[in-house]
């Protein structure tokens, strides 16, 4: 696919797809969502990647959804609901099942759908200048993208209530204080600093994409169903090679070199 509104890279075991429509603030639009759909395909299937980080081109990481998109059909007469169901909700599971962890580097504003992509982060990177909005309130909508799912888990409930109900912008700071945001990094040390951290990942082991499973059923699972998957996935975990060379390292005091395999 020709890319005009993402950035696809690879690099040192790291995939890096940047958000590309400065004009708009990264504002998703339908191109911009077919793109990413794409790249995050050819990530899955690329097994020289080992980490993907999603960030944003210019001053902003996605302002959210695209409401002026050139690119919209008029005879579209799908509801809100299903354009969800048919656009975002894909990719968004995508993101979820990666075998790999994902970093998000938030370079501004992560409005709307864009702050339910930057919180999808397994490690979330922010700028001192980023902001949180959730703004679905000002338009008569409701917050979308898995926001209502993952942000009273992060924030807690009354927080999460309070940024949604009165469309409170969120600073990177407060994030960070509060947990959402794991690095907060000078502005101009953002993308150097999340690729760093990044390429850190990209050099572990294959069990990191089992680690990430691991988490994201927990938020569902019983205490005795998540003992049991914890069993299964460590049975699977220590199958691989990447297991089997860092307790090799680990015995010879050295630094194991691991795969992905």
């Amino acid at each position: 696919m020709d890319y005009k509104r993402i950035i696809f890279e690879k690099e040192n075991g790291l995939g890096i797809i940047k958000f590309n429509h400065p004009k708009t603030m990264n504002a998703m639009g339908i191109r911009m969502m077919q793109e990413l759909k794409h790249a995050v395909k050819q990530v899955e299937r690329d097994k020289s990647v080992r980490c993907l980080l999603i960030t944003g081109e210019g001053r902003a990481f996605c302002a959210g959804a695209n409401l002026n998109d050139e690119d919209r059909d008029p005879n579209d007469i799908r509801s809100s609901g299903d354009g969800l169901r048919d656009s975002y909700h894909p990719v968004l599971c995508s993101l979820k099942n990666l075998e790999i962890p994902l970093v998000t580097a938030v370079n501004g504003v992560a409005a709307g759908v864009g702050m339910s992509f930057a919180l999808m982060g397994d490690i979330v990177c922010a700028s001192q200048s980023a902001y949180f909005f959730q703004a679905f309130a000002r338009i008569g909508l409701i917050p979308d993208g898995g926001s209502t799912f993952l942000l009273p888990r992060l924030i807690g409930w009354g927080r999460a209530m309070q940024r949604s109900m009165l469309a409170e912008r969120l600073p990177a700071a407060n994030a960070h204080d509060w947990g959402m945001v794991n690095f907060l990094f000078d502005d101009e040390d953002l993308q150097a600093k999340a690729c760093e951290i990044g390429y850190q990942l990209a050099e572990g082991p294959r069990s990191l994409g089992l680690l990430r499973k691991a988490y994201w059923a927990s938020l569902s699972n019983s205490y005795e169903t998540q003992l049991e998957l914890e069993a299964s996935l460590q049975d699977a975990a220590g199958r691989t090679q990447d297991s089997k060379e860092g307790v090799r390292a680990f015995l010879e005091k050295r630094k194991p070199e691991f795969t992905g395999s």
